[in-house]
């Protein structure tokens, strides 16, 4: 980063108001900072880090497909180790993060601890199966996505008796559109499409209501 023009003392001032997930908040600041053509080294590696971080926290699909295989991401098909090697060959100096190694951090520990004990159970590279199974989960949730766009959301009789897993998605579509909703909260706005209560709270000072058969939402 230094090289772009920003300072390490800029990372670790802002650190200081971060709370307890100083991972996600620092790779969220990180973002904010960089332009939005600013492409990424992540890798098969860091993909099947992402997916068990999620498994972990009790994402769906959507968190199960990890990162997108995009422009910004341009290397996440490589391996790490394939990633240092080009480094060699052509002479540039690898930079290596020291907080990577600091067991206090969930990813550090995955990535030491956990996999290589996955491969060894296992006796298979997971990185890589993890890797595979990231492109088959995105394929997936692609689908669910495109289906669940199909549902009118307001329509709380055809959102009571569509099929659960499409229903959620609908309502998390509808609902990102303000703020990205927690799984309670679709919970709670899909018994509101199904009679078992009137209303419920969405966040951020909002409500969905029912009337009429029609889904609304509403600021308090």
């Amino acid at each position: 980063m230094c090289g772009f023009g920003w300072s390490r003392q800029h990372g670790a001032f802002s650190a200081r108001s971060w709370g307890t997930n100083l991972e996600a908040r620092a790779r969220a600041s990180r973002f904010e900072v960089m332009p939005h053509d600013v492409m990424t080294g992540h890798t098969a590696d860091d993909q099947a880090e992402t997916v068990l971080i999620n498994l972990l926290r009790g994402a769906g699909l959507a968190g199960l497909a990890g990162m997108q295989r995009n422009q910004r991401h341009p290397i996440l098909a490589l391996r790490r180790t394939q990633t240092h090697q080009l480094c060699r060959e052509l002479k540039i100096e690898v930079v290596e993060d020291p907080t990577n190694t600091d067991p206090k951090f969930q990813r550090n520990r995955i990535r030491h601890e956990l996999i290589p004990l996955m491969d060894v159970i296992a006796q298979r590279d997971v990185a890589a199966i993890l890797d595979r199974q990231a492109d088959l989960f995105r394929e997936d949730s692609m689908l669910l996505d495109d289906l669940a766009k199909k549902i009118d959301v307001t329509d709380a009789k055809l959102l009571a008796v569509a099929p659960v897993a499409l229903a959620r998605r609908a309502i998390r579509q509808w609902l990102t559109e303000i703020y990205p909703p927690d799984a309670a909260t679709v919970e709670r706005v899909l018994e509101v499409a199904r009679g078992t209560t009137l209303a419920c709270e969405i966040g951020s000072n909002r409500e969905v209501r029912r009337s009429q058969q029609r889904l609304q939402i509403f600021t308090k």
